[in-house]
């Protein structure tokens, strides 16, 4: 029984994968036609169906440029880097659309130590780091025993030297898989929607105004109380806003 239920799931998504094709390709015909927002129909129809992929956020993304819709084109060609960080295409398409947002935001720099730690742990993702830890702890293993089953004092003095730098490195990558979790645990970027939005001092209609954003603006959330996230901008200022004017990436 089981077989049966795997080997229909299986055509199903294959018929399924049939279907997306198409749809992709006439999204695509309506895009080459100029009709922006009958393509992007078709490709929110793929969306619908639970598939993604990074070509299909770009064309998306292109599209929502195409009619001038700065928030969704930004908001995709976001998506679309998350799947294909090194895509030079994704990259400069969504510097174009920032281009077309109205706040301006001063970058706060990292301090030098703190930017070379989050560098050097995003050199790899937490399972990479954790993976690595694994490859050290058993290179330790083994080095310790021929270690303590050796007779040549040099081999016994380089093996436990050696021992003792794979647990050096194996604690360093634990540090990093832990740091590097924490970054992408505290990593909730999202893109305002609404075309002016108050950020209040607190959660609440009643309080004080502390700035106006526009969308296409990109900020970091960092809390959530009811209808309310809290945020952070890229110059360090927080405030909250109302969870209708963002949408989360």
């Amino acid at each position: 029984m089981k077989k049966i239920f795997y080997i229909v799931l299986f055509l199903l998504n294959l018929g399924v994968s049939a279907q997306n094709t198409a749809i992709f390709e006439r999204a695509n015909k309506f895009y080459n036609e100029g009709k922006y927002a009958d393509a992007i129909a078709q490709y929110q129809a793929i969306l619908a169906t639970k598939n993604h992929s990074a070509e299909l956020y770009f064309n998306l993304a292109n599209a929502y440029y195409k009619l001038n819709r700065i928030a969704p084109s930004i908001y995709f060609y976001e998506k679309a880097l998350q799947l294909s960080s090194n895509d030079t295409d994704i990259t400069n398409n969504l510097t174009m659309a920032r281009n077309m947002t109205i706040d301006a935001i001063d970058v706060v720099p990292e301090g030098g130590f703190t930017k070379l730690i989050n560098n050097a742990a995003n050199t790899l993702t937490f399972d990479g780091w954790a993976k690595l830890s694994v490859v050290l702890v058993f290179c330790f293993v083994t080095l310790f025993l021929i270690y303590y089953f050796a007779y040549e004092t040099l081999k016994k003095r380089l093996a436990f030297i050696s021992s003792l730098t794979a647990l050096f490195f194996m604690g360093l990558s634990l540090l990093f898989a832990f740091h590097k979790y924490n970054l992408d645990k505290n990593d909730q970027p999202a893109i305002v929607f609404s075309k002016e939005s108050k950020v209040k001092s607190e959660p609440n209609f009643r309080s004080n105004e502390s700035f106006i954003l526009h969308e296409g603006t990109k900020v970091q959330i960092l809390d959530t109380v009811n209808n309310w996230k809290k945020i952070k901008l890229q110059d360090g200022k927080t405030g909250w806003i109302s969870s209708e004017d963002i949408k989360a990436l």
